[in-house]
């Protein structure tokens, strides 16, 4: 009698969700920005600033974007390393 061999594919890490609600210096409002996760008091959504951050120096960022404060993407970008260290 012949046993089946059974392949195993290498297990991924499950993708990482952000709960986004938990960040102080972000909101999302039905009126502003169709609801997406925008940084508070401007209505800059948080993925232009993560599309543009491979691109651009934090300087660049506030230059490009001057309603965004360099302490907003510096809490931002700590509430991501935090939130995927959380993920243990």
């Amino acid at each position: 009698m012949s046993r089946a061999t059974t392949i195993r594919k290498p297990s991924r890490p499950a993708p990482m969700l952000i709960d986004w609600s938990r960040c102080p210096v972000l909101e999302s409002k039905p009126d502003t920005q169709g609801g997406t996760w925008i940084f508070r008091g401007t209505r800059v959504p948080v993925a232009a600033i993560l599309r543009n951050l491979g691109e651009l120096s934090v300087d660049e960022l506030i230059e490009e974007f001057p309603t965004v404060k360099r302490d907003q993407i510096a809490a931002l970008l700590d509430f991501i390393a935090k939130s995927a260290g959380a993920r243990s």
